[in-house]
């Protein structure tokens, strides 16, 4: 049986759409919804219950961010495999049903799918587990585009697969779809409820990687609507992990250097931390010198950079806490 597991966060009919590809598109397979609910959604559970009285709802009482949730809906899951699915998600093809089939007959411990965009291009979905999370560096203004310039020379290995089209073995998936078997889970353990949001899922497949090896199956798709209840959430815009300039930004910031600390140690976290601190000056100026040779306001990127650097003043403010590794939920929100 397999147990598929939505965190609601003012997404019902997101979920709602989401629940009714899986069955337009689920035939043979015995499963369970569960949707944890982390906003009290009144009118989000009288539509998803009413259309759907097979569904599992479980009201967390606060927005408990998607560790603490997921790991509430797998307390009471019935499955041998669970399937963590974002709520902005759209069963295309049958692709859970297929993908559960050849996962349980398989040696993998988790496996993900090949995410699309609406547009049906690819998402990346599969990651490669850099040493120190160098991997988060990429991102930064300027600092970011000098290292993959570096790194293109170097002939240095991606972090990640643009596209699968067959089945690849990796360190990390994409939370948005993410399948494990339960008896893997009860080895490595849940997922770190010291995350509200964001990098959760790769720290828990460095632990779940431990226990076997990942993949994803590249010849299933699944839409995702990447980044929708999170900005919504944030008042925030964009897609990806590219956006380090508000509410949103700092959150994935946060995250991202707990799972540093937590997964490589308290020298990788430093050197990054240093490398982010040093980016603020480069931003200002090299913005400055790119936007007056492009004849634009040399100024105009001030605003972005001061709002990045206010979220790195935060990031040092709660370094000690971070540096302690002492349980501590990192929300921001």
């Amino acid at each position: 049986m397999l147990s598929i597991i939505i965190i609601n966060f003012k997404s019902a009919q997101l979920i709602s759409n989401c629940i009714q590809s899986i069955k337009n598109e689920t035939a043979t397979i015995n499963y369970e919804i569960i949707v944890v609910d982390n906003s009290d959604d009144v009118d989000g559970y009288r539509l998803i219950t009413q259309n759907f009285p097979e569904v599992i709802w479980l009201n967390m009482g606060y927005n408990a961010g998607f560790a603490r949730a997921n790991n509430e809906g797998i307390k009471i899951a019935k499955g041998e495999t669970v399937l963590l699915l974002n709520p902005d998600t759209i069963n295309l093809d049958d692709a859970i049903e297929r993908v559960y089939l050849k996962f349980s007959r398989s040696a993998y411990v988790a496996c993900g799918v090949q995410l699309l965009n609406e547009d049906k291009s690819p998402q990346i979905s599969g990651n490669f587990a850099m040493r120190g999370g160098l991997n988060y560096l990429l991102p930064l203004p300027y600092v970011g585009n000098f290292l993959k310039w570096i790194a293109e020379k170097l002939k240095v290995e991606k972090p990640n697969i643009p596209q699968a089209s067959a089945l690849e073995e990796v360190d990390w998936i994409n939370g948005a779809f993410l399948m494990v078997k339960r008896n893997i889970i009860e080895n490595a353990g849940m997922l770190d409820e010291d995350f509200f949001l964001y990098a959760e899922e790769a720290e828990w497949c460095g632990r779940l990687r431990k226990q076997g090896r990942l993949c994803i199956y590249g010849d299933c798709h699944v839409l995702h609507l990447q980044g929708e209840t999170a900005n919504d959430a944030f008042n925030s815009e964009g897609k990806g992990y590219y956006n380090l300039y508000d509410r949103k930004g700092l959150q994935i910031m946060v995250s991202n250097f707990v799972r540093i600390r937590k997964q490589f140690g308290m020298f990788w976290f430093l050197f990054d931390l240093f490398v982010y601190s040093f980016t603020i000056p480069v931003f200002f100026v090299a913005g400055f010198l790119h936007h007056l040779f492009v004849l634009k306001n040399p100024f105009g990127h001030f605003p972005k950079a001061s709002k990045f650097s206010v979220n790195i003043f935060y990031l040092w403010k709660i370094t000690p806490t971070i540096l302690t590794n002492k349980p501590h939920f990192y929300k921001i929100l």
